[in-house]
């Protein structure tokens, strides 16, 4: 029992720290390397490993054709778009602003919902649009963030990802996948992990040997690989089976404080008291979006992040 709890409570931390320090190590890791190569290493590398522990753990890695056609698609949706494009967004802006961009996710979900499902807004959902539209305005609208070089683009651009990931969440809420959700991530990775190969040739992106990469680029893709992209994702699962989804989802808005704090200490980030503000009116609205119970089918099948 007490073993019980305490691999419960480091779940979270993992949850928590490890999947809200991913934006750091993005941002370190593509100032140096070009975002798809970086990108299509950290999927190719991290699928194989999964590959290789199901194996071992005897797993059935068989899938149907139109299981791996849907693992395609969701892993296109998750992990080259809305993770591949967004780490080429850290080029124009500070990894703690992405990260609160980021956390409208929910918000995204609930629109898609309405507009695919027409599923209808309860009060506490529309409250919580309502705070989401309202800080999302306030941290986009401040000027020293949209007067510097390519902010604009950024913004836009990872808005967009955040779209991706949602309609993500809604494909693969309904489609036909593995049973074993670490197999799927094992497809989703390895797919993604080559399409974005492909486009880092297509934008002649330079290769660079990983031996030639300096040391924190290397320290910053093996915790990408092995916490974020492994480790995170299996506690991730864990706490699924264990405790609430509700609770689980408070990562959602527990995320982008780290990588907020984390950017800030390490990479000497500006912390403005619009942002500060922006922040708590947006996760405020996160919160209550996060809480409707009807929403927790989509959630369950959003574990991918940054």
């Amino acid at each position: 029992m007490k073993n019980s709890k305490l691999l419960i409570v480091l779940s979270f931390f993992t949850i928590y720290i490890v999947w809200g320090s991913t934006y750091l190590f993005n941002k370190i890791a593509v100032t140096y390397l070009p975002a798809f190569f970086m990108a299509s290493i950290r999927f190719l590398v991290a699928g194989v490993l999964i590959m290789i522990i199901a194996k071992f753990m005897k797993l059935n890695l068989r899938i149907s054709k139109k299981q791996l056609i849907n693992c395609c698609i969701s892993g296109f949706f998750f992990l080259v778009y809305g993770n591949g494009v967004f780490v080429w967004a850290l080029k124009y802006l500070d990894s703690g602003f992405a990260a609160l961009l980021a956390s409208t996710q929910p918000l995204f979900v609930l629109i898609l919902l309405r507009l695919i499902d027409r599923k209808p807004m309860q009060k506490q959902s529309i409250i919580g649009v309502g705070l989401g539209l309202v800080g999302m305005y306030l941290l986009v609208s401040q000027q020293s963030i949209t007067t510097s070089e390519g902010s604009l683009l950024g913004i836009f651009m990872i808005l967009t990802c955040v779209l991706s990931w949602s309609y993500g969440g809604v494909f693969v809420s309904k489609a036909d996948l593995p049973k074993n959700f670490f197999i799927t991530t094992g497809y989703q990775m390895l797919f993604a992990g080559l399409l974005l190969l492909i486009m880092s040739f297509s934008f002649n992106e330079t290769m660079i040997s990983p031996l030639e990469w300096p040391q924190k680029v290397q320290l910053s893709m093996v915790v990408l690989v092995v916490f974020g992209s492994i480790i995170a994702f299996t506690a991730f699962n864990y706490l699924l089976k264990e405790v609430s989804t509700e609770k689980v989802s408070t990562s959602a808005y527990v995320n982008p404080i780290v990588a907020m704090l984390l950017g800030w200490y390490f990479l000497d980030e500006v912390l403005t008291t619009q942002s500060i503000v922006a922040s708590m009116v947006l996760l405020s609205g996160v919160y209550f979006i996060t809480s409707r119970k009807r929403i927790a089918k989509v959630k369950v099948n959003q574990s991918v992040k940054p």
